[in-house]
Parts: structure tokens; C-alpha cells; sequence
């Protein structure tokens, strides 16, 4: 049984959400989100607007794919109205010498140790945020799949190493260190 699955996910002051037949799309302060109903296993839910929520109810509760879909899709949604409302981010840093980030355009410049200066397009719904020192910034958008992929993709140019711990981290990310040779 989905615990998540189980609570309707309720639409804030300022939010309005429309039903189509294989999208809803969800308004709100930041922008708009749209989370498909057409997906391969979509269809073993039903999705139902009324009352100021939205309730995610699986078609055969014996079925384990549906059930498995009935908290995904809660969950879809759920992120949908928190990124319209309050948005996600994530916290990034970078550790080495001559580290340092730098947005010019709509292109995020890492300088990561390399012999050349690596250019990342930034995707349409991201900002990114240049923090107090050029090693720390801020990736912010409305979409949390896009903006953790993002993420990850400016983590995989330098990966944090376990002995000196050089590299692109996130800031909640705790790096395990090693111990290097002994004499």
C-alpha cells in the first residue's frame, strides 16, 4: 500500500491546476509545470481535480505496478505545485587551485583543472547564481528532475577525489576522505 500515494496533495492560494486528457498543467508564482498522464504506465492511475486538491487513486489496488504508480505520480504532482510555489535549488561548490565558476550568457564557465576552460549550456528554466567567492553558486528553477540533472551534470566535470578532496561537491554532500600512503 503507498503511503505517499495515500494523501491528496493540496493546491495552495495562488496555484491553479487544469485536467487535459494527457497532461495537467499546474500555474502558479514561478511559472508553469506541466506532469504528462500519457506516460507508459500512466494509465494505471486515475487523477481527479476537486476541492482544492488532487487525488491520485490506483485502477486495480491488487495490481503491484499500479499501486507502485499510484505514489509516483502523487509524488509528480506534489513536486509540480512546491516548484511553481516556493522553487527548488541546489547548493554547489568547488575545491582546488585555480577552481572557480563563472555564468557568462547563458553558459556556465568551469574552470576545473583542466587545459581548458569547460562551457555548459545553461537549460531554459535554470538560473544559476555566482555566490560571495567564484567556487560557490546556485542552480534555481521550477523543475527538480531538471535542476538535480543539471546538477549532476556540472558535478560529473570534476568529480570531489577521496584524498585531496578536489572537485565540484554539493554543499549537503559529506566527501569521504581517505589516508594517503604511509611512509
Amino acid at each position: 500500500m503507498s503511503r505517499a500515494g495515500k494523501y491528496p496533495v493540496g493546491i495552495e492560494n495562488g496555484v491553479s491546476v487544469e485536467m487535459s486528457v494527457n497532461a495537467l498543467k499546474v500555474k502558479g508564482p514561478k511559472g508553469t509545470l506541466v506532469v504528462r498522464l500519457d506516460t507508459k504506465n500512466a494509465h494505471l492511475v486515475d487523477v481527479k481535480v476537486e476541492g482544492g486538491q488532487v487525488t491520485v487513486t490506483p485502477k486495480d489496488p491488487e495490481d503491484k505496478a499500479s499501486r507502485a504508480m499510484w505514489g509516483t505520480m502523487t509524488r509528480n504532482i506534489k513536486q509540480a505545485v512546491t516548484g511553481v510555489t516556493h522553487g527548488f535549488q541546489k547548493e554547489m561548490g568547488m575545491k582546488g587551485v585555480g577552481f572557480k565558476a563563472s555564468v557568462r550568457g547563458k553558459d556556465l564557465v568551469l574552470v576545473a583543472g583542466y587545459s581548458h576552460d569547460v562551457i555548459l549550456p545553461i537549460p531554459d528554466g535554470l538560473t544559476v547564481e555566482i555566490g560571495a567567492l567564484p567556487t560557490e553558486f546556485v542552480i534555481k528553477g521550477i523543475d527538480k528532475n531538471l535542476v538535480g540533472q543539471f546538477a549532476d551534470k556540472v558535478r560529473k566535470v570534476r568529480k570531489p577525489e577521496p584524498y585531496k578532496g578536489k572537485g565540484i561537491f554539493y554543499k549537503s554532500e559529506k566527501i569521504r576522505r581517505k589516508e594517503g600512503k604511509k611512509k
